[in-house]
């Protein structure tokens, strides 16, 4: 890749829609925060603890995510976890994120839930202050817990609806189809939040189109698989129905074998909303710049495509009209130097 292209990509304004906080935890930050909490770990160095990232499939990443979220206990934790994760954020040009949160895999543990929304909120507003960086926060239900679970969560959240814009499905996806989340989707839907669902990663392009369907959501996060079913294809393009893609985690988790492989370029060209983001970049290998350095470099991509994409990102994102056309016309000024 050329230096212009790859100063495009790190410099180019852009929003940042597929991203569990809890994903963002560096080894490092583990192992400080384990010891101010007195929790031990069975990894006995950041090192070790790194080289234990070689994950087969989704499952094999959700068991060393949860254990990295048990030291997690402290309202202050949760900040400095999305401190952490803002700062870099800022430094790869986001002006906008959507965070996602997982509440049932702290609640579970005994943390208060809003010890979870409140620390993670409150830096949020700390980057709109510092840096004019805007970010929102999507609770996700665990798909693999029940359904009643899920309808419990959304209670606790229910005195903290101000600080969250919507939901989310996450989780191990296999064995567990949106269709188990009907009833609590429609409930979310009647409250006013918005609406989005993992489907088409590991699962079959049918989730994509019961996530449509049965949970209605407005974007589909990851969506990779549409492309073996023409029709539902056809109906993403013809809706505007975003995909929220994550390229390194698709490459680490075994959904494509290397970044070559990756279909991003016959979903762009297929006409789909593609957004680039990083799902859970302490364990996939980096954050957003870096899903779009690797991507740009294996694939034949240029110029063009960042533009779109990075117009993408804020046309799908759960902002205001008014905030989304200042995002847009800082965009058109930096792509017009």
């Amino acid at each position: 890749m050329d230096a212009e292209l790859s100063n495009i990509l790190r410099q180019m304004p852009k929003a940042e829609l597929h991203m569990h906080i809890e994903g963002s935890l560096e080894p490092e930050l583990i192992f400080a925060l384990a010891e101010r909490n007195g929790v031990s770990l069975k990894y006995a160095s950041v090192d070790e603890l790194r080289r234990a990232y070689a994950f087969k499939d989704l499952q094999s990443f959700l068991d060393i995510y949860y254990a990295g979220a048990s030291v997690l206990l402290t309202e202050q934790d949760f900040y400095d976890m999305t401190w952490a994760y803002l700062q870099r954020a800022h430094a790869d040009n986001v002006r906008h994120s959507e965070l996602f949160f997982d509440p049932q895999t702290h609640t579970e543990r005994g943390v208060d839930f809003g010890t979870v929304v409140n620390g993670i909120y409150r830096a949020t507003q700390d980057a709109q202050e510092k840096w004019g960086l805007s970010a929102s926060l999507i609770m996700c239900f665990l798909r693999h817990l029940s359904e009643e679970e899920a309808f419990a969560t959304l209670e606790l959240a229910l005195p903290y609806r101000d600080k969250i814009i919507g939901i989310g499905l996450d989780s191990s996806e296999l064995g567990h189809p949106p269709e188990k989340f009907a009833r609590v989707f429609a409930r979310c839907k009647d409250l006013g939040l918005h609406l989005v669902a993992h489907a088409g990663e590991e699962g079959p392009p049918e989730y994509i189109r019961t996530a449509l369907d049965l949970l209605q959501v407005e974007r589909i996060d990851h969506g990779v698989r549409c492309l073996e079913d023409a029709e539902l294809t056809q109906r993403l393009a013809r809706d505007r129905i975003p995909l929220t893609v994550c390229p390194l985690s698709n490459i680490k988790l075994r959904v494509f074998d290397q970044a070559k492989d990756h279909n991003m370029v016959q979903l762009l060209d297929a006409g789909l909303v593609v957004t680039v983001n990083s799902d859970d970049p302490a364990y996939f290998g980096g954050y957003v710049n870096e899903n779009f350095l690797q991507m740009f470099a294996a694939l034949p991509l240029g110029k063009d495509h960042a533009y779109r994409l990075a117009r993408n990102s804020f046309e799908a994102s759960f902002i205001d009209q008014p905030t989304r056309q200042k995002y847009l016309a800082e965009l058109d000024a930096f792509f017009g130097r």
